[in-house]
């Protein structure tokens, strides 16, 4: 059985994937691992760029863009995932990340040595240094949410109540516990993908690695968070390209994941008025991000997430 398969996930971003493989190839120096990128529908010409320039990757090309979700899922697949028979573990990972030369080395040697670990995820950093929040986040319970929806996570981010959301709480360089990582640079037990299966495809876009991740951790395993890893992440370079279609995805992820997690738990009328909330909350921001210029446009809720 291989080390390790790596599924980068591409709707025109040729312009950052070129960095993203190159940090890629050194990284896999030592390692038994194999690479595919997926083309989701994207007409930048990526297919092309990665025979030309990358031909140790596999390229897979897809003519449907359905998401997130399917086009990682079309990778994992192609691996041999959720099976895990070719290979022990896998990587999903953004064509905006930029990994340091001995980051996986150290991400397999953590998780080999935790066989109770299913998911670990590094530190991102943003383009300007900063930290790049979704990489350690508490499950968006209905209480999660709110507190985090009503400002009460900037105005306290020290509470372990009232940040859980990105747990702005736990200290930025310590190794902890969480309920998720990132999508965009997460390494999963392939065993723990047998257990539970792949990506939900009922979610385009958001919500499907806090989703993911909440399956593995259910079914036993613990989710890390491992900054003794740092990773490059310039974000957003595929979502800025349609704000709006990107807001309608952020918001309809919020209520998918409800339903499918929180909606039996919770009385009929609370999720009338979650449901109702989110669709109110979609269109100001949809009103909002119009009236403003694109460069400062955004998806999420907190001021300055940039899509």
């Amino acid at each position: 059985m291989r080390d390790l398969a790596i599924i980068i996930l591409c709707h025109n971003s040729r312009e950052y994937l070129g960095a993203c493989l190159r940090s890629v190839k050194a990284a896999i120096a030592g390692i038994d691992a194999a690479v595919w990128v997926v083309d989701n529908a994207g007409d930048d010409g990526t297919p092309q760029f990665v025979r030309t320039e990358f031909p140790w990757c596999d390229v897979i090309e897809s003519t449907h863009n359905g998401g997130y979700s399917y086009g990682n899922n079309l990778g994992l697949h192609a691996a041999g995932f959720p099976a895990a028979q070719q290979f022990r573990h896998a990587m999903l990972l953004n064509p905006d990340t930029e990994l340091p030369a001995d980051g996986l080395r150290r991400l397999l040697i953590y998780l080999d040595a935790n066989p109770t670990v299913g998911v670990v995820g590094p530190k991102l950093l943003l383009a300007d240094g900063t930290l790049d929040k979704a990489c350690r986040r508490g499950a968006p319970t209905p209480a999660t949410a709110l507190y985090h929806l009503l400002g009460l996570s900037r105005i306290f981010p020290h509470s372990a109540r009232f940040a859980r959301y990105n747990m702005t709480f736990l200290p930025v360089d310590e190794t902890a516990e969480v309920d998720s990582t990132v999508g965009a640079c997460q390494l999963m037990r392939g065993s723990a993908l047998a257990k539970v299966g792949l990506m939900d495809e009922s979610f385009f876009m958001y919500g499907e690695d806090l989703d993911l991740n909440l399956r593995i951790q259910r079914a036993g395993y613990a989710v890390m968070y491992y900054p003794s890893v740092v990773v490059r992440h310039h974000k957003g370079t595929s979502t800025s390209k349609d704000s709006a279609r990107m807001i309608r995805a952020f918001h309809a992820a919020m209520k998918i994941f409800h339903r499918k997690h929180y909606a039996m738990q919770t009385p009929a009328i609370v999720n009338a008025a979650i449901y109702a909330a989110v669709n109110l909350l979609c269109a100001y921001r949809l009103l909002r991000n119009r009236l403003r210029p694109q460069a400062e446009r955004t998806v999420g809720s907190a001021p300055g997430q940039r899509i």
